[in-house]
């Protein structure tokens, strides 16, 4: 078998047109699983009734099961839902009408729900509680100690943990390809299908994630260097 390097170029070109629909599925669920755990670290924190038992169940399903059980619950699960809710109310719309796309953020938003709520939760008990009692004597509530002080410095000692998981999800989005979405490794299969050049395509799709992890990683270390000029600390 020859090996074609000029296959990968243009493999690669193929691919490079799919990089803003793969940093969508990557981006959006954390986005979005951001606002879950900060509900989850709420219900948590000021131990609402009834609600901190299904916040441990969330938590533990979503961080005990692979994303692809996620992401095959939701485009399994959701559609004939959405389809007898159309029915019902004579909406007169059909989830058909949905991108695939969609239900994989959708299913990788609770995914990264459940593993942004224990990275913020280890944030939290990492802090000096020196700092919530000269909060506390200062005057300031609970509540407004934990919006100005506890959440934020949480925040930042979690900005290496924060950038792990994006670039985890953004490996993660290549199990997309199951949904036939065409993100970078769906596209990469089709590709190598067309020609028969399964390495080289692979190959190609490799070098696309690594380059896209390099900038998620340099963009972290400019992000803790800030981090830390406003604690008053050094790297």
């Amino acid at each position: 078998m020859q090996f074609d390097f000029p296959f990968i170029v243009s493999a690669m070109k193929e691919m490079v047109k799919t990089i803003p629909l793969t940093l969508m599925m990557a981006v959006l669920p954390i986005v979005f699983g951001f606002l879950v755990a900060l509900g989850n670290i709420i219900v948590r924190i000021f131990r609402i009734k009834g609600l901190v038992a299904c916040s441990r169940f969330y938590v533990s399903f979503f961080r005990s099961t692979p994303a692809i059980l996620h992401i095959m619950l939701i485009y399994l699960g959701i559609p004939p839902v959405a389809d007898q809710v159309s029915s019902f109310f004579h909406l007169g719309w059909s989830a058909n009408e949905i991108p695939v796309s969609m239900f994989v953020i959708m299913a990788l938003s609770l995914t990264a729900g459940a593993y942004l709520t224990e990275i913020i939760r280890s944030g939290i008990l990492a802090m000096d509680t020196g700092q919530v009692e000269a909060a506390y004597s200062i005057g300031l509530t609970y509540s407004q100690t934990f919006r100005r002080v506890i959440l934020p410095q949480a925040l930042m000692v979690s900005i290496p943990n924060f950038t792990n998981l994006g670039i985890g999800f953004l490996h993660t989005t290549s199990i997309a390809a199951i949904v036939a979405v065409p993100e970078i490794t769906g596209t990469a299969t089709i590709v190598a299908s067309d020609n028969y050049a399964f390495l080289e395509a692979f190959i190609g799709a490799a070098i696309i994630y690594w380059v896209l992890t390099l900038i998620l990683e340099s963009a972290n270390g400019v992000l803790e260097r800030k981090a830390a000029r406003f604690q008053g600390g050094t790297l």
